[in-house]
């Protein structure tokens, strides 16, 4: 399997009463796929997966399967502390007939190298699966690193990408220097015109969520057309959101981004809290700009 294109890890929309809203689940991922992404991320950092029960996971998972069928790629996120739980889900994700599956590092536990990559294996053993590699320190507590990445790539084939949000970019070139097998997918927003250039040929990122077409234009721009100057265009006009959705609520920003796009987002489970007035108006003006500057640019309508 392949990794290319813009991968969306969808928001898990919650009714009033803070269910998860199934339905207006539904409509997002028919949203997303009617928008041209080519894969879609569930249990992601961006779904809320670790407000989720385990139940609300597999019935979530299984929903997803069932509206996408194969019409993009599908990929389940196996995220959680213990490494017992992260295999129920990658056998989840085989069940189910999930394209891939995404696997980090477990958070709180800070495990060595070699714990990580036997955690790593472990749940390769259970699915099967491709597999994209989850790098997140500053959410899990450690950075996968070179040890890691030998022991992971000398015992599974299965290991074929990797989402790296380190922000670091001395690991971004360590990992196109010396591990190209790895196919590498942008984890951190800002630096998605610095991956392409290093050969990127993914995206996994949350504004995609709401702004699909503006994060399929970059990518288009950098890893299709190879026009870099097309590109740090579009990186320029989009950056003052990524900025913005650094600013401290993240997942209520895309949430809301989803709202301003028509969809039914619903609010965030604590301990999270929505957006006020005010920076609900000051998002819509970020993103109301970015539309029409990124418009200009391909050439289409604002």
């Amino acid at each position: 399997m392949k990794f290319e294109g813009i991968y969306t890890p969808a928001i898990t929309p919650l009714d009033t009463d803070g269910a998860i809203d199934q339905a207006a689940f539904a409509d997002v991922l028919e949203y997303l796929i009617a928008q041209g992404v080519h894969g879609i991320i569930i249990a992601g950092s961006t779904g809320e997966y670790y407000a989720h029960t385990s139940q609300e996971r597999v019935e979530l998972a299984t929903l997803a399967k069932e509206v996408i069928g194969t019409r993009t790629q599908l990929i389940i996120g196996t995220g959680a502390i213990r490494t017992e739980e992260s295999v129920e889900y990658a056998k989840l994700a085989k069940a189910i007939k999930a394209d891939a599956i995404l696997v980090g590092t477990p958070p709180y536990a800070l495990p060595t190298e070699k714990e990580n990559a036997a955690h790593a294996l472990a749940i390769d053993a259970a699915a099967g699966l491709p597999i994209m590699l989850y790098n997140y320190p500053g959410r899990m507590g450690m950075s996968m690193g070179r040890e890691f990445f030998r022991i992971v790539t000398q015992a599974s084939r299965n290991v074929v990408a990797i989402k790296e949000s380190s922000g670091q970019a001395n690991q971004l070139h360590m990992l196109a220097r010396e591990f190209p097998q790895i196919s590498l997918s942008c984890g951190w927003d800002d630096q998605a015109l610095e991956f392409f250039a290093w050969g990127a040929r993914s995206w996994v990122c949350a504004g995609s969520n709401f702004l699909p077409g503006e994060h399929i234009a970059l990518y288009q721009a950098c890893a299709v057309e190879k026009d870099f100057d097309k590109g740090r265009r579009i990186m320029s006009a989009m950056l003052p959101l990524m900025d913005y959705l650094e600013g401290g609520k993240f997942v209520q920003s895309i949430k809301h981004g989803c709202a301003l796009a028509g969809l039914r987002p619903g609010g965030v489970r604590a301990p999270l809290q929505g957006l006020d007035e005010s920076e609900q108006q000051a998002l819509q003006v970020v993103v109301s700009q970015l539309k029409r500057d990124v418009a200009a640019i391909v050439g289409g309508q604002a």
